[in-house]
């Protein structure tokens, strides 16, 4: 990924060059463009300096492998249905010149395209549209580069986080990268929508980490940070960059980690005192020491032998020390937790990604580069921030809400506070920093339901909604905040005005962020070519 790359496939841009600034005036009118994948195929081929090598790279719904390959990364498994409206074109391209190809294909044929990461969209927005659409699915552009003297990594748009993180720890035990915990996830949609992790206390985001990348506009030209300027740079750093063209590389900043940190779970339940423990925990740990990153889970369950329930959190923490430093400040702080040494333990960085990926800790590292092993999941969630103590009357009542469900809930609070508090809301597009005690995810698991369609689905998914309502007075208010990595279409999709695409905008972004990025949406995609349920809108748009 070097700056060669920047200049790469002349031959091909001066070909596509004056192709790219034709007229939009009738671009999608399916009316005035018989849209047929074969003229799209021969439309790569044509533009393509190897016809050979590129369609090897095409997959249609009359090759046998077209539903494998789409299906091999639909990572949430209710979209994967035959109802599911899915691409016309598949294309896994090798190199830029083929997506410069698509891009410049779709365009002419009236296609939207979706771009395929890790393909852990909750909403399925990377490989399903209501539209005819192209996918490109990155997996062939998945290089990651290690420059342990310099602290960085050069790490392409179809990169997994596991893959990142196993690629970093064959190289160093003492670096890593501050981003998210499921190894299935795509490093390029992460960065994209800000990206929290176990390193946000004492390190801030993912994307407060990137240092430079390599993006493909709508025109096909190929730009880096200097090329395409600060306010695009800004941009696709937590304001989505599939609204503004593709990402075909990030260069990171990996951070300094112990050679040991430790590692932590106490579970408690209602009968323990839960509710006292983590009444006390939202006024501690948010002020705690920035090496200490805890995840609190909260579930309901039976009570063993009995039709009584009761409620279940395990408060799972990573300390950046070892347990002599760690004990003393819990022991001084929160002495109710009783963390003691005989629950701590001490390992690699990428052994606690194991174990909070759900991997042994002590296992082979090499499952987080293995995309097979990693299970897909199936579910409906949505996500809150809190930044005043939910008062315990107000956590009776939530308790007393999750026992209205049949167990298939999990809520997750990821502790704030530390090095988010120096970041101004509009650093970058991601605005939930100072003041924020912690992120609520919420979820209803549907594995064990054939779709989402099911009375047993609808029920649980109804329960969300009216769990989301049950929150409302004790989460984030005006705007009440959302993450755009847990996208939510609940909240709106519709950007025919200001008015309406700020429904569901300002809860990402808030007013300021989100209507920044409607101006370099305008400029960078003013005929809004890259778009979906909540992209970002251009001004024409509205």
């Amino acid at each position: 990924m070097k700056n060669s790359r920047l200049t790469s496939s002349v031959l091909i841009l001066l070909v596509l060059s004056l192709s790219f600034c034709v007229s939009w005036g009738s671009r999608y009118s399916i009316s005035d463009v018989t849209l047929t994948s074969e003229d799209f195929i021969t439309c790569l081929q044509s533009n393509s300096t190897d016809a050979t090598t590129i369609s090897q790279l095409i997959f249609t719904p009359d090759n046998s492998s077209f539903l494998p390959v789409w299906e091999v990364a639909v990572n949430v498994l209710r979209f994967n249905n035959p109802s599911t409206p899915k691409p016309t074109v598949i294309l896994t391209p090798t190199e830029e010149t083929h997506i410069q190809a698509a891009l410049f294909c779709a365009k002419k044929y009236g296609y939207e395209m979706r771009i395929r990461s890790g393909g852990h969209d909750f909403e399925g927005l990377s490989y399903t549209a209501n539209a005819p659409f192209v996918m490109l699915d990155l997996v062939n552009m998945r290089s990651i580069d290690i420059n342990v003297e310099n602290r960085t990594a050069w790490v392409q748009g179809g990169a997994l986080l596991g893959e990142l993180y196993y690629t970093i720890s064959q190289s160093t035990n003492t670096l890593y990268f501050p981003a998210g915990m499921c190894p299935s996830v795509g490093v390029s949609g992460f960065l994209s929508g800000g990206g929290y992790g176990n390193l946000v206390r004492k390190y801030g985001i993912g994307a407060d980490n990137v240092l430079d990348a390599h993006f493909m506009d709508v025109s096909g030209n190929i730009l880096d940070r200097e090329s395409m300027g600060e306010d695009l740079f800004w941009a696709i750093r937590g304001g989505g960059a599939s609204s503004f063209g593709i990402v075909l590389a990030w260069k990171l900043m990996l951070v300094p980690v112990p050679e040991r940190v430790t590692l932590f779970i106490v579970s408690v339940t209602l009968e323990q005192g839960a509710t006292d423990i983590f009444h006390k925990y939202q006024y501690v740990l948010p002020n705690f020491d920035r090496d200490l990153q805890m995840r609190v889970q909260i579930n309901s369950e039976y009570i063993s032998n009995t039709n009584n329930k009761t409620i279940r959190i395990l408060f799972h923490g990573i300390y950046q020390g070892n347990t002599d430093t760690l004990l003393p400040l819990l022991n001084q702080s929160f002495p109710e937790l009783n963390v003691t040494r005989e629950i701590c333990q001490e390992v690699r960085m990428v052994q606690s990604t194991l174990q909070f990926g759900g991997f042994p800790t002590l296992g082979p590292v090499e499952v987080l580069a293995n995309r097979s092993a990693i299970p897909k999941t199936n579910f409906k969630s949505k996500s809150d921030y809190v930044r005043t103590p939910i008062p315990k009357g107000g956590l009776i009542e939530i308790w007393e809400k999750l026992f209205e469900n049949d167990m298939s809930e999990m809520l997750q609070m990821y502790t704030f506070g530390g090095k988010m508090e120096e970041y101004s809301d509009t650093a970058i597009p991601y605005p939930h920093r100072a003041g924020v005690l912690y992120q609520v995810y919420k979820t209803v698991n549907l594995i064990d339901q054939p779709s989402d369609t099911t009375t047993v689905s609808l029920r649980r998914i109804a329960w969300l909604r009216s769990f989301d309502k049950t929150l409302e007075p004790y989460v984030s208010s005006n705007p009440r905040e959302a993450y755009l990595n847990y996208i939510d279409l609940d909240l709106g999709v519709g950007n025919g005005s200001y008015e309406e695409a700020s429904v569901w905008g300002e809860r990402y972004w808030k007013r300021e962020n989100f209507k920044k990025l409607i101006r370099i949406k305008t400029k960078v995609d003013p005929e809004n070519f890259f778009r979906h349920p909540q992209s970002i809108p251009p001004l024409s748009a509205m």
